[in-house]
């Protein structure tokens, strides 16, 4: 929400109130300034100025040599813009000053031998429009000499808050001033009502609410005014709404926006000779469209409140007006809506149709019902001060929904609840000035004003009265940790956690922060589709699934880290992800993921692209920070279809299912538009095994024996399809206390060797802690290594 300091004022006598303690009492309020703009801070030198002189330049066909009066002075400005001429009015940067566009300091200079002091602007480089045609024309009424943010009324400071979603008062300029004047912040200027403009005929457009759109659209007022002048809206008018972001398009439309800022009360206009018969508000049929004003066109859901006509839809209620009733330069005979929408409905059908506008944003927070009828008035007399015309009687829909809510009120709650103590006059005095009727019964009976949807019980009233009061006062009081609070401590889970994340970023993983959902077709890469993982209310519609897996999060972003050229990736994520939608189908995972180079070019080589070896080797380095005993772990081929087949692995501790690793499947790389090869591994943390309580003193991480170590070759044959790890397994428990490694050093698969069989060549390092090993030790121990792989099948090779 923005606004500007002289919009503001127009509601709130400031009197000699700075802005920084404006901003710290909007603060104060639960209206959190998130910047202050001072769009005449670096345009405070530019003046306006006059061409008095203008001659072709000797040196140069595209240059002329000016004489500009700057109001006190006359200087000579060398310029190349095509409409610099005799008379013009345009904006002045003196030597010294700053171009905001380029930064460049100004100074006196030669052009082509010529002197030039100063420049004359074009609307890009003082970055008020995109136009670098020529300068700035102004018009011919323009004081010369004038400062040019005083002119063009940029000197306006604009303020920015982050309005949270209960305050659909604050919504408008007027709610703001109101809070500010409720915490002694300046004198607040209520809008005196108008008395009804006369009506001089008979309203020819009657307006009925279908009884199935009557929760819709409880109210709807309109008037007809006839004879109007459309065109551009008064400097005043113009300047206050670009100074908060908004386009000026005519004086009508300008009209409407002026009270959507303001006082948060959208209202919208037809250009009447556009209509064809009465006005009706009802629900939309299925498959009706709608030409917006916003230049895009729309299929209407059925149930959604739209205007019409015998001719057809006119507009989505609440949310944007159609193409084929809009006004324009002319129009002569206008309807004025104004009327009153639910926030459900509204909410619901403009995100459906993806519509984000002023009027929605108000909507759907809820505005104050009984200004509808002031803002007819209101708005009339400013259309008919502005744009001339007649005006009609107003034709009336439905009625104000009853908004009154009466609340009992315990003073005392405001010490019980907020812990501060504030008078009970005073409190009535806040509760006063915030619109709210008091009655001093036991308790009190106080009755929020309509403008006050969010206000509904004790709880409320002591928010408003603290907030006005003063956060500030509310006492730091610590609380007793004896007995009542135990002290902060991370569960053996969470500190598990952080350890892993800091080992894979050891390994080289750059950790990533994703949302948890993704959109469906990707989610559908990875899993078969559930429709219990689909949101109802999706932030986004490319984020409206549950991820069943966090590649679904990683590999969008891998993707765009190598679209801006980053060609080797490695991120990782310790998230959640989605079985079903039951509180028990969410897994705690870590996921890593690689594309690329396995490690940068080298003069000395070794440079080469990942493989499933790689986050094979990251997937047990999760485990084994985990303190999962990796060495009982089996190995099987069954990883999930969005893996490769034939490039990866499940890795399982008995019966339970601990991750996988692997290379995903070419047809995701190819979903992705990636041509290199994508490895990737996933560890369910929640299912690794904790450290058992009181499992006596912890074992040192290192023994060092001081016997030499041996190491010993053996080569064996086995079928193809005998997994490796089993013979590795095979092997180490031949003798768990002795054999402390085996590596496979070489695959053989050729002459000497039967088909379907192969060679496996296996280095096993031997570790004695008490004594040598004898020769014979070694043969016994050599005999045992060769019956253990024989039992699965292998024999030595000869």
């Amino acid at each position: 929400m923005k606004l500007s300091l002289s919009w503001l004022k127009e509601y709130l006598d400031l009197g000699n109130t700075g802005l920084d303690d404006l901003s710290r009492q909007l603060t104060s309020l639960g209206l959190e300034v998130d910047g202050i703009a001072d769009r005449g801070a670096a345009l405070a030198a530019f003046v306006v100025a006059e061409i008095v002189g203008c001659e072709q330049h000797p040196n140069a066909d595209r240059l002329r040599v000016c004489r500009v009066n700057n109001g006190t002075e006359e200087l000579q400005v060398v310029c190349g813009a095509p409409n610099a001429r005799l008379g013009l009015k345009g904006v002045f940067a003196p030597s010294g000053s700053t171009i905001p566009a380029n930064g460049m300091v100004l100074k006196p200079s030669k052009i082509r031998d010529v002197e030039s002091n100063g420049m004359m602007c074009s609307g890009r480089e003082l970055l008020l429009s995109d136009d670098h045609e020529g300068i700035i024309e102004l018009p011919a009424d323009a004081p010369v000499g004038q400062r040019f943010v005083d002119f063009a009324g940029l000197s306006d400071p604009v303020i920015e808050i982050g309005l949270t979603p209960n305050r659909a008062d604050c919504a408008g300029i007027y709610g703001i001033a109101r809070d500010l004047a409720a915490a002694g912040m300046g004198k607040f200027r209520p809008v005196t009502p108008v008395a009804p403009v006369a009506a001089s005929f008979d309203n020819p457009v009657r307006v009925t609410i279908d009884p199935a759109a009557q929760k819709a659209c409880p109210l709807f007022y309109g008037r007809m005014i006839r004879g109007v002048k459309n065109g551009p809206s008064p400097d005043w008018l113009r300047q206050r709404l670009e100074a908060v972001g908004l386009r000026s398009i005519s004086a009508l439309v300008d009209i409407t926006n002026y009270f959507t800022i303001g006082f948060a009360r959208p209202l919208h206009v037809y250009d009447a000779a556009k209509l064809t018969g009465d006005i009706v508000v009802r629900l939309a049929k299925g498959g009706e469209t709608l030409a917006a004003l916003n230049d895009k066109n729309y299929i209407l859901p059925a149930g959604a409140v739209v205007i019409a006509d015998q001719a057809g839809v006119l507009g989505l209620g609440g949310i944007v007006g159609g193409q084929s009733s809009g006004v324009d330069d002319d129009t002569r005979d206008v309807y004025l809506e104004c009327a009153l929408f639910d926030p459900i409905a509204i909410a619901e059908t403009g995100r459906a149709l993806q519509i984000l506008s002023d009027a929605r944003y108000r909507f759907e927070r809820g505005v104050d019902p009984l200004f509808a009828r002031d803002a007819v008035e209101l708005a009339t007399a400013m259309i008919v001060e502005i744009c001339g015309g007649t005006v009609s009687d107003v034709a009336v829909a439905g009625a104000v929904p009853d908004h009154g809510r009466q609340i009992a009120y315990r003073p005392s709650r405001c010490l019980d609840l907020g812990g501060v103590h504030v008078a009970e006059d005073r409190q009535a005095e806040i509760l006063t000035a915030l619109g709210c009727q008091v009655t001093k019964n036991t308790p009190w009976q106080v009755v929020p004003p309509s403008w006050r949807g969010d206000i509904h019980g004790e709880a409320d009233l002591v928010e408003e009265i603290l907030r006005v009061s003063g956060y500030h006062q509310i006492p730091s009081t610590p609380l007793d940790r004896d007995g009542v609070i135990a002290k902060p401590a991370l569960s053996p889970a969470r500190r598990r956690l952080a350890r892993l994340r800091r080992g894979l970023t050891q390994r080289g993983f750059y950790e990533a922060v994703t949302w948890s959902f993704t959109a469906a077709p990707i989610a559908a890469l990875f899993a078969d589709a559930r429709p219990d993982l689909v949101l109802l209310n999706p932030i986004s519609t490319d984020l409206d699934t549950m991820r069943s897996t966090i590649l679904a999060s990683l590999l969008p972003v891998a993707v765009k880290n190598i679209d801006r050229g980053l060609g080797d990736v490695a991120l990782m994520e310790i998230g959640p992800a989605f079985r079903d939608a039951t509180p028990d189908g969410q897994d705690m995972m870590a996921t890593g993921l690689r594309i690329g180079a396995a490690s940068p070019r080298h003069w000395q080589g070794g440079h080469r692209p990942v493989d499933v070896y790689d986050v094979k080797a990251d997937a047990l380095s999760v485990l084994e920070m985990a303190g999962t005993p990796v060495g009982n772990l089996q190995i099987t081929p069954d990883a999930p279809g969005y893996y490769h087949p034939g490039r990866s692995a499940c890795l399982r501790l008995g019966k339970e299912i601990l991750g996988y690793f692997g290379e995903l499947h070419p047809q995701i790389s190819e979903h992705f538009g990636v041509t290199s090869r994508i490895v990737a591994f996933e560890i369910f943390v929640d299912r690794l095994p904790l450290p058992r309580k009181n499992s006596g003193p912890a074992r040192p991480l290192l023994k060092i024996s001081p016997f030499q170590p041996v190491r010993r070759d053996f080569a064996f044959v086995v079928a193809q399809d005998l997994p490796a790890d089993k013979v590795v397994r095979a092997i180490m428990a031949a003798d768990k206390n002795l054999i402390q490694q085996v590596d496979i050093f070489d695959v053989y698969r050729g002459p000497g060797v039967a088909d379907g069989f192969q060679s496996l060549a296996l280095a096993i390092t031997l570790q004695p802690q008490d004594q040598t090993l004898s020769d014979q030790q070694l043969e016994a121990l050599s005999s045992q290594v060769v019956a253990a792989v024989a039992h699965i099948g292998g024999k030595l090779r000869s």
